[in-house]
């Protein structure tokens, strides 16, 4: 099936589904069944979710997100009240890790809808992959 056979999904629906931990299609089914475990289908609509490969992408994006939070408010502190060094690692410490792990599921769940969107990795109509098996190492 080509780009141009497949029917249209609403990208900007489909992210705002994953970033609210719902499945992409329906809106309304679990998209995680554990933490970072994404359901196989959804309980409601029956979507397949297995097809997802957001691998090591939702860590990096966090790192990134993060990143540019943490850093900047840690001058502005450092800059402009030079507290302790003990202060600054009881100040950080836990803001990134709340950072980290309150992000890192809404961020999984937004890359898993895009993908849904975006018809990739067997997310095409039919559960199909119809990609090249060259390209994904089967041979």
């Amino acid at each position: 099936m080509s780009l141009e056979q497949r029917s249209p999904r609403d990208l900007s629906l489909a992210v705002k589904r994953g970033f609210m931990s719902r499945c992409p299609n329906c809106g309304k089914g679990h998209l995680f069944r554990a933490f970072l475990k994404v359901a196989d289908t959804c309980e409601i609509c029956g979507e397949d979710l297995h097809h997802h490969r957001a691998d090591d992408a939702p860590a990096y994006f966090v790192m990134l997100i993060v990143g540019h939070i943490v850093v900047p408010l840690m001058l502005l502190v450092e800059t402009e009240l030079s507290p302790p060094y003990w202060v600054h690692a009881v100040l950080w410490a836990p803001v990134t890790l709340i950072l980290t792990l309150g992000l890192i599921q809404p961020v999984k769940g937004a890359i898993v809808g895009w993908q849904w969107a975006q018809q990739m990795h067997g997310f095409q109509p039919g559960g199909k992959d119809h990609s090249d098996p060259q390209l994904n190492g089967v041979s």
